[in-house]
């Protein structure tokens, strides 16, 4: 018997290797990148190089490198989407169990006494039946896959817990990328604020010496007023600018985890933005393996597709091998004696559509609408993601320019100021072309300050529409 009960097994075994053989629905191709051969507004020459994993380093910032990696240590959204992707896998796990056989073990003890009034106890002459029942045993039960059905279920948890790990990579690079902009947007307005500062001095002694020349009959109240007024005009900028940096820093310390009511970065003045460093493009062809938002993307088209095959495998029979094996006895000494041993091999249940109003074939459509929705949003993306790299690269060439201008509107500004002054101070003209001459001056200093700013965050900008150095972990299962 129990040599029938192993050929049993050997036989669904052979069964279920041959079930291999075929799987239903289309296989997936990924979509083609259809672009141009270079970025519009890249660079001539074409770097192949790529960012580092941790992007932020090629600013060469100490300070940015500790934000970076306190943010990825305690921001609350990196945790929530690291228990996403462990949910995912748990669940890859579940679907996983499908393709296994279900093995459990079970035992169990029972007193029962029949009835001597039924029409089975009057049959045995009014008697009734009663004792122990002892029974320990194993049971299978298993889904023989010979058209690939749950492959393909398992081939769509699969890509979703890989779209899942994509999108924890998408929200690392997202806070990466947030911690970066708002911290140059901080050092950018350290800068404003020492100009202001320098601005606000420098108004001071010029009211001082317009005070002094009125009360020694060399100017007028008018002056004076004019002198007071640029003074506290620059007073008020100064606290409105600091005022824009308390809440980028609020908002840079809610970023990295830290509560907003400590300050988290004191001020640097006198402190120069550096020069943007230069990111390497590479072509457009290369974006999806570098943006983990668009892998994300291709992984969950994966997933529709298989979802496809699923519903496709709703067509076909299924089968289904049930066995038990073990003991039952009344008295526990005769319970591994040969006489109480019991098994059965089957039923081996073949269950086959015949008629289902429609159902499987309503599944089936809903599945492939899904499927081409799933494609089109995948192009959608695509562009948006080509969009936001040409953005930043032209945001990066024009900023440049920008600056190159700026530099000698500040210059000439400058210049002109000196001019002012000194025609003021020989009784040439009055105080009113001074303080145009402030005001423009002024102007020119915090727009280079700004456009400097600016530089840097478009820098952060092609960096994390480039995906930041990003390569996509392995599989986390591979359907065979």
């Amino acid at each position: 018997m129990l040599k029938n009960f192993a050929k049993g097994v050997i036989a669904a075994a052979a069964v279920a290797a041959l079930s291999g053989c075929a799987t239903v629905g289309p296989d997936f191709k990924e979509p083609k990148v259809a672009s141009d051969a270079a970025y519009r507004h890249a660079a001539a020459s074409t770097d192949a190089a790529r960012l580092p994993a941790a992007w932020w380093t090629v600013f060469g910032d100490a300070t940015l490198d500790a934000l970076e990696r306190r943010a990825l240590r305690d921001n609350p959204g990196v945790r929530a989407a690291a228990q996403r992707l462990l949910q995912a896998q748990a669940q890859l796990g579940v679907v996983r169990a499908g393709q296994a056989p279900n093995v459990a073990v079970s035992a169990g003890v029972s007193n029962a006494r029949t009835s001597s009034e039924t029409s089975q106890g009057l049959a045995l002459g009014g008697r009734s039946i009663e004792g122990n029942n002892l029974s320990v045993g194993a049971s299978l039960s298993y889904e023989l896959d010979l058209w690939g059905r749950v492959r393909r279920v398992v081939e769509a948890a699969d890509a979703q817990a890989l779209a899942a790990q994509d999108d924890r990579d998408g929200v690392i690079l997202l806070l990466s990328s947030q911690v970066a902009s708002n911290y140059w947007q901080l050092r950018g307005m350290d800068a404003e604020l020492a100009i202001l500062r320098s601005a606000l001095d420098a108004r001071r002694e010029a009211s001082a010496l317009v005070e002094a020349r009125f009360k020694a009959g060399l100017s007028n109240e008018l002056d004076v007023s004019r002198a007071r007024i640029e003074r506290a005009n620059a007073e008020a900028d100064l606290h409105e600018v600091q005022r824009q940096r308390n809440a980028v820093e609020h908002a840079l310390a809610t970023l990295v985890g830290a509560s907003p009511s400590a300050p988290l970065l004191a001020g640097t003045p006198g402190a120069q933005l550096p020069l943007p460093p230069r990111v390497p493009v590479g072509l457009p062809a290369s974006l999806v393996g570098q943006r983990p938002d668009l892998a994300a993307s291709v992984a969950q088209l994966k997933a529709a597709n298989a979802q496809v095959g699923v519903a496709e495998g709703a067509f076909y029979p299924s089968l289904t091998l049930t066995s038990n094996f073990g003991f039952a006895s009344e008295h526990l000494r005769d319970l591994a004696s040969g006489g109480a041993r019991q098994f059965s091999i089957g039923p081996l249940a073949l269950s086959l559509p015949v008629f289902d109003a429609g159902r499987n074939r309503a599944n089936l459509a809903l599945s492939k609408a899904r499927y081409e929705e799933a494609v089109a949003n995948h192009q959608a993306r695509l562009l948006t993601a080509l969009r936001e790299v040409e953005d930043a690269l032209s945001d990066v060439q024009q900023r440049q320019q920008q600056g190159e201008v700026q530099a000698q509107s500040q210059q000439a500004a400058a210049r002109a100021l000196q001019v002012a002054q000194a025609r003021y101070e020989r009784g040439v003209s009055t105080y009113l072309d001074v303080t145009d001459a402030q005001r423009t001056s002024l102007a020119a200093d915090r727009a280079a300050a700004q456009i400097r700013t600016q530089r840097l965050l478009a820098t952060v900008a092609v960096a994390r529409a480039l995906g930041g150095g990003w390569e996509q972990g392995p599989a986390l299962a591979t359907v065979r």
